[in-house]
């Protein structure tokens, strides 16, 4: 149901979050209103945008609070790391 009018309390979006995720049967670790821009920076790092892009949609003031969001990119940083000393396990 649409609201009718703007949502007034700061937790609107996080509970608007939570009961969608309740009905959708998922029970993520992290449930509310930030898991919407979580989403979009690692949907926007698996379609190949930089951090710096990521940093300026999500207009983070620093380029350390976008680095978070590094970690989730597996395959990007499986390009960084080096090779096991002394070869494969």
């Amino acid at each position: 149901m649409a609201p009718l009018e703007g949502f007034t309390r700061r937790g609107s979006i996080g509970c608007v979050v939570r009961a969608a995720l309740s009905r959708a049967h998922l029970n993520p670790p992290h449930k509310g209103a930030h898991i919407l821009r979580h989403s979009l920076a690692t949907e926007m790092l698996r379609n190949g945008a930089s951090l710096g892009e990521i940093g300026q949609v999500l207009r983070h003031q620093q380029p350390q609070t976008t680095e978070i969001y590094a970690k989730v990119d597996f395959n990007a940083l499986r390009t960084l790391a080096l090779p096991w000393p002394g070869g494969a396990l």
